[in-house]
C-alpha cells in the first residue's frame, strides 16, 4: 500500500550549488556587451552564417560539431545569417540577438566550473581541495573572456572535463553496478563531442584512452575476477571509449553533410563529383548532362588536384616563346595550360583517330578503358601534342601543346590512351565527373600531368601543362575528370563555337554517396591548409607559460573600453609553481621507492600517480603538441593545458599537508599560505576585471597601471 505523505530526501552540496551560481554569474552577465564583432568571431561568425543558409564550406581547424553548436544558439536567436563577419568592432544590427550568439559557448564555460569540482572529488582528495580547483577556474579572467564570446575553447573544455569526470565516476563506481557503465557511455560520448568540436579535443582523448588501457590492464591481471567477467568488461570499455567515439565523429560529419547541400565558396576545392551534389554552382551546370564519355564529346578536363588551386585543362591562340628567358629553345606551338577559371577555351573534343568527324554517333560511341583517343581544342582546331622538347617550366618533363605542323621535321604525336584509374572493371566506360582518367601518350609513355608551376608572362601567369613518365610521376597530379560535357552535334568550326556557348542536356541521375564525400573532405581538411600569415597577436607556446603575450580581443571606437585576453598572473604563477613541485616530488618518491623506503602508503601513492596521469599528463599531451607544430598560434590554445594544472594545484596541496607535513604549527603556515593566495587571485580578478568584461571604462593613466609586463600591449588613447 501507499505510505502517506510521500517524503523525498536529497542531499545537497551547498559548495557546488554556490560555485555554480557564481561561475554563471561570472559568465553569463552583460553577455551581449559590447554589442560588436569581438576578435574570432569574424572567424567562427562567417560559418554561422553559411549554417543558418545551409551553404557548404570546409573548416580545415576542426571538425564541424563546433560550428553546429555556434550555430544552434543563432537559429535558437532567430539569427538568419544575412550579416557580414568582415571587420572585428563591427557593430551587430538590432536584428540579431547578440545574446543567443554567445549563449552556449558562456554555458558550457560556467558548467566547467562545478565540472572540476565534482572531478576533482573523483580524484578522491577533499572537498576543500574540489573547491579550490573550482576557484580556481571561477577567477580566472582568460577563460571568462573566452567564454563570453563566440569562440569554441569553452565548449571543448567542457566536454574533456566532462569525459574526464564521466570516466572516473565509472572507474570509482562499485564494481557489481550496472548502471556505472551509462558514466562509460557518456564518457565516451564526451570523447566523440570534444574531438568533433576541435582535433585539439583528439590529445585529451588519447590521454583518456591510456588511462583506461593502464586501468584495464590491472582489470585483466585481477585474478579475483572471472576470465568471462574480465572479457565483458574488456569489450564494454573498448565500445565505449573506442567505438562510441569513432562513430559519433562520422555522425557528426554525417549532419553537416547532410544540412549543408547548397554550392559555396569553397565547392572548387571538392572534386567535380562532390560539387555537383550541391545545390547549385556546378549541379546548375551539370544537371542533365550526358553521363557516359564517347567519340564527338565536347568535354572541359578538371585536374583532380586541388593544390594550388582547381584549374582546367586550356589552350588558346597564343604560342610558345622561340626562346625562353634561359636561352633554350621551344617548339613555338599553341600554348597549353591549366586555367583556373571557367572558360570557353576549356572546351576540348574527343576525337576518333580513324575517322575525321567530330560529332557524336547515333548512338553513340563510348569511349572506355584502353582506348587510343585525340583531344582536338574547340575553339582552334589543335590537337593535344607532346614530344621530345623540354617544358617550359620543368625541363626533366615534356612540352604539352596544340600541335602546328611548321613544316620542320616535327610531325603530330597527337594520340593518348585512356586509362581510368578508378575503374571497377577493365572494359569500364569513361563518365562524367565520377571517372579520373590519366591520359598516357601513346609515342612517349609520359601522362598528361599539372605540374603546378605558374608560367611566366608570356603565359599570362597560367598554370603549367606538362608530359611526365609515368613511373617517374606522382599519381595525383595525373589524373582528370570530365567536369562539363555535352554531346557534339556540328562537324563546322563556326557551327561548333556557337554550340559551344549553348549546351544540349539529357537526363541522368548522378550521385555520389556519403562514405564518398566523408573521405573526400577528410582529405581536403587534413591537406588543403589555409593560407597562415604572422598575427599582431600570435605567440609561441613558451612565452604562454610565463604569460608575457595578451591578444587585444576589442577596443571601443571612441572610448578607452576594451577587452583583453589576459589570464589571472597570480594562479597563473601558482599553476607553474604546483607543475614544478608535482615534478620534483614524483621524482623524489621514485628514488626513495627505488631504494625500499616508502613515504606513503601504497592508496596514497596511487592516488598520487593517477593525479599526475590525469592532470600532468594532461598539461604535457595539451601543450607540447604545440612546440612541435608549423602554425600560427595564439594564447588561447594553452587554455585546455592551464585547466589541468588548476586541477593540480589544491589536490597537490592537500597531499603537502596531510602527508608530508607532520607539524601542526607548518600545516597552519600551509593553510594561512593557501588563503592569502587565494586572497591574492581574487583581488586580481578583481583588478582586471575592466579587461575581461570591457566596463568600467579606465583612464589612460589606470590603463598604463594594468600594464604588469612590458611585453603586454595595453591600447588607450590620451585625452
Amino acid at each position: 500500500m501507499l505510505q502517506l505523505p510521500l517524503v523525498v530526501t536529497a542531499q545537497v552540496d551547498l559548495l557546488l550549488v554556490l560555485v555554480s551560481l557564481l561561475a554563471f554569474w561570472t559568465r553569463l552577465s552583460h553577455l551581449n556587451y559590447p554589442n560588436a564583432v569581438v576578435f574570432d568571431e569574424v572567424y567562427y561568425g562567417q560559418f554561422v552564417s553559411l549554417y543558418m543558409k545551409r551553404v557548404f564550406f570546409i573548416d580545415d581547424s576542426g571538425p564541424p560539431l563546433g560550428h553546429m553548436i555556434l550555430a544552434s544558439g543563432a537559429y535558437l536567436g532567430g539569427f538568419d545569417g544575412n550579416f557580414v563577419w568582415n571587420r572585428i568592432g563591427a557593430e551587430y544590427p538590432s536584428t540579431v540577438n547578440v545574446w543567443s550568439l554567445r549563449l552556449l559557448p558562456a554555458l558550457c564555460g560556467a558548467l566547467c566550473v562545478p565540472l572540476v569540482y565534482l572531478l576533482t572529488l573523483e580524484l578522491k582528495f577533499s572537498h576543500l581541495s574540489a573547491l579550490g580547483a573550482a576557484v580556481l577556474l571561477l577567477l580566472e579572467n582568460s577563460l571568462i573572456v573566452q567564454s563570453r564570446f563566440m569562440l569554441l575553447e569553452s565548449v571543448l573544455i567542457f566536454f574533456v572535463l566532462l569525459a574526464f569526470f564521466s570516466y572516473l565516476r565509472f572507474h570509482n563506481a562499485p564494481s557489481s553496478s550496472w548502471s556505472r557503465y551509462s558514466w562509460l557511455i557518456l564518457s565516451g560520448v564526451s570523447c566523440g563531442a570534444a574531438v568533433g568540436v576541435k582535433y585539439m579535443g583528439l590529445f585529451s582523448y588519447l590521454l583518456l584512452l591510456v588511462v583506461a588501457s593502464l586501468h584495464t590492464w590491472k582489470l585483466i591481471g585481477d585474478k579475483t575476477i572471472s576470465h568471462m567477467n574480465v572479457c565483458v568488461q574488456s569489450v564494454h570499455r573498448v565500445l565505449c571509449l573506442v567505438v562510441v567515439p569513432v562513430l559519433l565523429y562520422v555522425f557528426w560529419f554525417y549532419v553537416h553533410l547532410s544540412f549543408l547541400n547548397r554550392s559555396g565558396p569553397h565547392d572548387q576545392l571538392m572534386s567535380s563529383a562532390f560539387q555537383a551534389s550541391l545545390q547549385g554552382g556546378l549541379s546548375r551546370i551539370t544537371r542533365g548532362q550526358p553521363l557516359e564519355v564517347a567519340y564527338g564529346s565536347q568535354v572541359t578536363l578538371r585536374s583532380s588536384v586541388s593544390q594550388p588551386i582547381p584549374c582546367w585543362l586550356h589552350s588558346h591562340k597564343v604560342n610558345y616563346p622561340i626562346r625562353y628567358d634561359n636561352g633554350r629553345g621551344s617548339s613555338h606551338q599553341q600554348q597549353v595550360t591549366c586555367y583556373p577559371f571557367k572558360d570557353v577555351n576549356n572546351w576540348w573534343i574527343i576525337k576518333d583517330p580513324g575517322r575525321q568527324q567530330l560529332v557524336v554517333d547515333t548512338p553513340p560511341r563510348p569511349v572506355r578503358h584502353g582506348d587510343v583517343i585525340q583531344l582536338v581544342h574547340g575553339m582552334t582546331s589543335r590537337f593535344l601534342n607532346s614530344h621530345d622538347v623540354a617544358a617550359p617550366m620543368s625541363p626533366h618533363t615534356q612540352e604539352v601543346s596544340g600541335y602546328i605542323d611548321f613544316n620542320v621535321s616535327m610531325p603530330a604525336q597527337n594520340l593518348w590512351r585512356v586509362d581510368i584509374s578508378n575503374r571497377e572493371a577493365e572494359s569500364e566506360v569513361w563518365k562524367t565527373i565520377l571517372s579520373e582518367v590519366r591520359l598516357i601518350h601513346v609515342n612517349t609513355s609520359a601522362v598528361l600531368k599539372l605540374s603546378g608551376v605558374s608560367l611566366p608572362d608570356w603565359g599570362f601567369r597560367q598554370l603549367e601543362v606538362v608530359a611526365d613518365k609515368l613511373f617517374k610521376a606522382h599519381s595525383s597530379s595525373l589524373e582528370w575528370t570530365v567536369e562539363e560535357h555535352r554531346y557534339g552535334t556540328s562537324q563546322e568550326q563556326k557551327e561548333r563555337e556557337a554550340e559551344l556557348h549553348s549546351p544540349t542536356h539529357i537526363d541522368v541521375d548522378r550521385k555520389i554517396s556519403f562514405w564518398a564525400k566523408f573521405v573526400e573532405l577528410q582529405w581536403k581538411m587534413l591537406t588543403v591548409k589555409q593560407e597562415e600569415s604572422e598575427h599582431k597577436y600570435s605567440s609561441s607556446p613558451l612565452e604562454w607559460i610565463t604569460m608575457e603575450t595578451n591578444i587585444a580581443y576589442w577596443l571601443h571606437s571612441s572610448t578607452n573600453a576594451q577587452i583583453h585576453l589576459i589570464g589571472n598572473p597570480v594562479s597563473w604563477g601558482v599553476a607553474n609553481l604546483s607543475l614544478l613541485a608535482y615534478q620534483l616530488l614524483a621524482v623524489v618518491y621514485l628514488l626513495r621507492r627505488r631504494r625500499g623506503l616508502k613515504d606513503v602508503p601504497d592508496g596514497v601513492w596511487d592516488q598520487f600517480v593517477c593525479l599526475g596521469c590525469v592532470c600532468v599528463g594532461g598539461w604535457l599531451v595539451n601543450f607540447v603538441p604545440f612546440l612541435l607544430m608549423d602554425k600560427t598560434l595564439f594564447l588561447y590554445h594553452y587554455l585546455p593545458a592551464l585547466c589541468y594544472l588548476y586541477l593540480l594545484s589544491p589536490a597537490l596541496l592537500e597531499h603537502a599537508h596531510t602527508h608530508l607535513l607532520s607539524s601542526v604549527t607548518h600545516q597552519r603556515a600551509l593553510c594561512v599560505g593557501a588563503l592569502a593566495v587565494l586572497l591574492s587571485i581574487f583581488l586580481t580578478y578583481r583588478t582586471f576585471c575592466p579587461l575581461t568584461y570591457g566596463s568600467p571604462e579606465l583612464s589612460a593613466h589606470q590603463l598604463q597601471g594594468l600594464k604588469w609586463r612590458d611585453t603586454w600591449d595595453i591600447l588607450y588613447r590620451r585625452r
